[in-house]
């Protein structure tokens, strides 16, 4: 056989592999969902979370769980408490339902006694999550005010101090969210309101406990993926989780020197009364559809991202960093 025989017939061989593997291809293409089809939201727990479609309901500012008709997952029941928090005490801003409640009981469950803030009108969401923390064997006392006044701030940790004797956590969690078409919608009013709750409560509850606190304390603030990438209809929100972001990680360099930790959280969207109390009944039935996952988180799958960075067991070598949970690839 000549060499440009054998040359032939390897050039013929690779052409059949090749074609062969582009008919396999073509055959799983065709059988693929097609474009605009819709996919089956992805679960990677022990148990199937819920997808849209979602119950179309619109809530009441500010939103309460108890009212919510498909009720948020926050009892984390494959989660098993370690003491990673044994004999410390937490303060969390909104912290009667959502991420806050999450938070909580997670919290109680690793050790640690719980002062819940929240408005007055959140009364009833809070009862109920001072439950279920005095069920984890944890104390909890119950703080209604508002964030946006820094004497109330200082009146909250004084509560705390009264009643466990020291704060070694804050969790900086209140938060106020409303959607608009266009930069011309928010009045100077509105912009304001948000920001005062989203990014002042932060700076004046950040203010009022760290004279309280000692190496080993920490601080973690609620992000949100629009701080990380914007929204087109959440402007002043995006705008205070971006600050928060940042906040973060020069709050983190400040206190450094004195063994105080500060991070930051980065959620997607979750399934808590902050988005059924901001959004139409017919975009609440597809929220989080647009993540990779095809679904929001339940504040179960946020909330052990919160003792981690809290635990000085787990992460005393982490501090400035702004963690995204955003149930999509990259992000």
């Amino acid at each position: 056989m000549s060499e440009n025989s054998s040359h032939s017939q390897q050039k013929s061989g690779a052409g059949s592999e090749q074609r062969t593997v582009q008919q396999q291809q073509d055959q799983r293409d065709a059988s693929a969902p097609k474009a605009g089809e819709k996919k089956e939201p992805a679960q990677a727990g022990k148990h199937d979370y819920p997808a849209p479609p979602l119950p179309g309901q619109h809530l009441e500012k500010p939103g309460l769980e108890h009212q919510m008709q498909l009720k948020p997952q926050f009892m984390a029941p494959d989660y098993c408490g370690s003491g990673k928090l044994a004999g410390m005490s937490a303060v969390i801003t909104g912290g009667d339902s959502g991420i806050g409640r999450a938070v909580a009981v997670l919290y109680a469950r690793e050790g640690a006694d719980v002062a819940l803030v929240y408005l007055a009108e959140e009364q009833e969401d809070a009862v109920e999550t001072k439950k279920h923390i005095e069920a984890e064997g944890q104390r909890c006392i119950l703080i209604p005010g508002d964030v946006r006044d820094p004497a109330f701030c200082r009146h909250a940790v004084d509560e705390v101090l009264h009643a466990f004797g020291k704060v070694d956590i804050l969790v900086n969690n209140a938060a106020f969210q409303e959607h608009a078409g266009s930069l011309e919608e928010l009045s100077e009013e509105r912009f304001d309101l948000t920001m005062k709750t989203n990014i002042y409560g932060y700076f004046h509850m950040a203010k009022a406990v760290l004279p309280h606190m000692k190496r080993g304390s920490s601080i973690l603030n609620t992000g949100s993926v629009t701080g990380l990438r914007g929204s087109k209809k959440l402007l002043d929100y995006s705008t205070t989780k971006g600050a928060i972001h940042a906040f973060t990680m020069s709050l983190a360099s400040s206190l450094l020197d004195k063994g105080i930790r500060v991070n930051a959280v980065a959620p997607g969207p979750v399934w808590t009364p902050l988005n059924p109390s901001d959004q139409s009944p017919d975009k609440v039935k597809e929220f989080g559809a647009q993540t990779d996952m095809h679904r929001p988180a339940q504040p179960e799958e946020i909330s052990p991202a919160f003792v981690f960075l809290a635990a000085p067991s787990c992460a005393s070598y982490i501090t400035g960093i702004v963690l995204p949970i955003t149930g999509s690839v990259g992000e």
